[in-house]
């Protein structure tokens, strides 16, 4: 797999830091834009760099903290294109959780059930009781 030139990366992950300390104090909008000016460094196609897998996901989580299910649910698809993504259970979790609040079940558990796969019950720490009673009788 190619390599961002280390100074673009840099610059990534400098916008990155800056989402994080918006999302840490809850100020989801701002930490949002943060991650898509980010994203938007990243050469296309964006899904070939392993960058993007974070910033999909970083925006697909901000999205769903702001209630935008939709847009995180694209988001995380998007995120599920990128290198080693089907391997991350925060993907998952995020893509069910967003699945569900469509009303979008039978896919929302299909997704709930793999990051259980992937991480077990501890993904599921902190988060809505809801989402892990989806699956509760599957596993």
């Amino acid at each position: 797999m190619a390599e961002l030139d280390d100074e673009l990366y840099e610059r990534i992950e400098e916008l990155s830091e800056e989402g994080n300390e918006f999302a840490d104090e809850e100020r989801y909008a701002q930490a949002k834009a943060k991650f898509e000016e980010a994203l938007s460094l990243v050469p296309a196609p964006k899904t070939d760099w392993e960058a993007a897998l974070w910033l999909y996901a970083s925006i697909g989580d901000m999205n769903f903290m702001l209630g935008n299910y939709k847009e995180c649910s694209d988001n995380m698809f998007d995120a599920l294109n990128c290198p080693d993504a089907q391997a991350n259970p925060f993907v998952h979790l995020r893509l069910g959780q967003a699945l569900y609040e469509l009303g979008n079940t039978e896919r929302a558990k299909e997704h709930l059930l793999r990051a259980y796969m992937l991480d077990g019950e501890d993904i599921f720490e902190g988060q809505d009781e809801k989402y892990f009673d989806l699956i509760k009788s599957m596993v």
